[in-house]
C-alpha cells in the first residue's frame, strides 16, 4: 500500500503563529490544508502566497468538527493518511517526517506524539488530563496510550468514517482514538517535541469547565457502551447480544473469536471480580483485566449479571455469617437485615472473599465443558453431514 500523507492544522484565532506553522508544515509534506474554524481575529488572511488548501467554515463549531472537514479535504486531494498538529504553535513540523515512517511501516495504526512532558511551562492541567484520559483509555479498550490529549497524531483516513461520533469540540480527540481501537485500528505512540509559551502568553480555547464536562460525560458514555455484551461493530439493539438465558446461541458466537480454553479463561476471571464484594470497582477492574489479560471480551461481560443480587450476594452473606460467627444466619428480619446492617456488610466482605474463587472455577469449568460439548456436537453434525452426502450411503457401487 503506497501511503500519501496530507497535513491537517485546525485554526481557531491563532493569527500570530499561524503562518510560520503552515510554513514549517510544507517543508516537509507537499498536502497541506488548514482548517479555518470561525476564526474572527484575521489569522487565516496571513496564509496568502502559500501553496495550501484553505478551509473556511462559517462558523466555530469546534475542533472535532475542523479535523473531519480536514479529513474530506484530504480526501479530495488523494490522500490516504491525515498527519493532524495545532495552530498555536507547540508543535515542531520538522516531527512530521517521524509520522510519515510510523505511517509507512503500519498504514493501519493511529499514531499519536507523545509530547516531552520534561519541556519548560508544561500547564499542571495538561499532565492531570494526560493521566486521566490514559486511565479511561485503558478501561474502555485495554490499550495503553501515553498522551490520549496531543493533537500531534497520523490517522489512517478511513477512521473518520466510523459510526458513531457525536463529539465535535476537543472530546472528539479522545472519541476518536477509543472509536478507532474499537473498529480493529493499532493506536501506538511515537515521542515528539513539544514547547509551550510562558504562563500568560499562552493562547488556549480550552473552556476548562465545559469542555472537562464535556470529557467526563464522554468517558461515561464509552464506559457504558464497553460494557455491553455485544460486538463493537453491532448497535445495542442488535440480536447478536451474548446472554447467559440463550447459551447455545452465545456459544457459537463466542467459538468464532476463541476456543473453549480461552472462552473458560475469560468466564472464570470475569465471575471471579464480579462476585467480589466490592460494588462498582469489580466493573472496572474487570474491563481492566479484558484488555490486559487478552479476555475474550462478550464472554467476560456476560458473566456480570450472574454476580449480581440477591444470589450471589446473599449466598455469600450466608456463608460470611458462618465464617465469622460459627452459626448459620437463620433470620431475615428488620433486626438482621436492617439494625444489623453493617454486620451483614462484614459478612458479605468475609463470605465474598471466600466464595468469589470458587464462582469463579465453578463459571469457568462450566463455560469450558459447554463449549468442548459445542465444539464436538458441531464436528458430529459436520461428519453426519458428510456421511449423508456420501455415494456409498446411498447404495453407489
Amino acid at each position: 500500500m503506497t501511503c500519501i500523507p496530507a497535513v491537517v492544522i485546525p485554526v481557531f484565532n491563532h493569527g500570530g503563529t499561524l503562518r510560520a506553522v503552515a510554513e514549517g508544515a510544507l517543508r516537509f509534506c507537499p498536502r497541506v490544508i488548514v482548517v479555518d474554524d470561525g476564526s474572527t481575529d484575521g489569522g487565516p488572511d496571513t496564509l496568502q502566497g502559500l501553496a495550501l488548501r484553505l478551509v473556511r467554515l462559517p462558523r466555530n463549531r469546534g475542533k472535532g468538527a475542523a479535523l473531519r472537514a480536514g479529513a474530506s479535504a484530504a480526501a479530495e486531494l488523494g490522500a490516504t493518511h491525515v498527519i493532524t498538529l495545532d495552530a498555536d504553535g507547540q508543535h515542531d513540523p520538522a516531527d512530521i517526517p517521524r509520522f510519515v515512517a510510523a505511517i509507512d511501516g503500519a498504514p493501519e495504526t493511529v499514531i499519536v506524539g507523545s509530547r516531552d512532558f520534561a519541556a519548560a511551562n508544561v500547564p499542571a492541567l495538561s499532565r492531570f488530563g494526560r493521566a486521566f484520559s490514559g486511565f479511561w483509555m485503558r478501561v474502555q479498550t485495554g490499550l495503553v496510550v501515553d498522551d490520549m490529549q496531543s493533537g500531534y497524531r497520523a490517522y489512517p483516513l478511513p477512521v473518520f468514517s466510523l459510526p458513531g461520533f457525536r463529539e465535535t469540540a476537543y472530546a472528539f480527540e479522545i472519541e476518536v482514538l477509543v472509536r478507532a481501537a474499537w473498529a480493529g485500528y493499532g493506536v501506538r505512540c511515537i515521542p515528539v517535541a513539544v514547547r509551550y509559551p510562558e504562563p500568560g502568553r499562552r493562547i488556549s480555547h480550552f473552556r476548562v469547565v465545559r469542555d472537562n464536562i464535556r470529557i467526563s460525560l464522554l468517558n461515561t458514555r464509552l464506559t457504558m457502551r464497553a460494557l455491553l455484551p455485544v460486538p463493537f461493530h453491532a448497535s445495542a439493539g442488535d440480536a447478536a447480544r451474548v446472554s447467559w438465558r440463550r447459551p447455545l446461541f452465545s456459544l457459537r458466537l463466542l467459538l468464532k473469536e476463541d476456543p473453549p480454553a480461552q472462552l473458560g479463561r475469560s468466564a472464570g476471571i470475569a465471575m471471579f471480580l464480579s462476585a467480589l464484594p466490592l460494588p462498582g470497582v469489580q466493573t472496572v477492574l474487570l474491563l481492566l483485566a479484558i484488555g490486559r489479560l487478552r479476555l475474550n471480551r462478550l464472554c467476560a461481560l456476560a458473566m456480570i449479571p450472574l454476580g449480581w443480587p440477591p444470589v450471589v450476594p446473599g449466598l455469600e452473606v450466608f456463608v460470611g455469617c458462618r465464617l465469622r460467627s460459627g452459626a448459620w444466619l437463620t433470620e431475615f428480619s428488620v433486626q438482621t437485615l436492617g439494625r444489623e446492617a453493617s454486620e451483614r456488610l462484614l459478612d458479605w466482605l468475609a463470605g465474598g472473599l471466600a466464595l468469589a474463587p470458587l464462582f469463579g472455577i465453578i463459571a469457568g469449568a462450566a463455560v469450558w465443558a459447554a463449549a468442548k460439548g459445542a465444539v464436538r456436537l458441531a464436528a458430529c453434525g459436520g461428519d453426519c453431514d458428510a456421511a449423508e452426502r456420501s455415494p456409498a450411503r446411498k447404495g453407489a457401487p
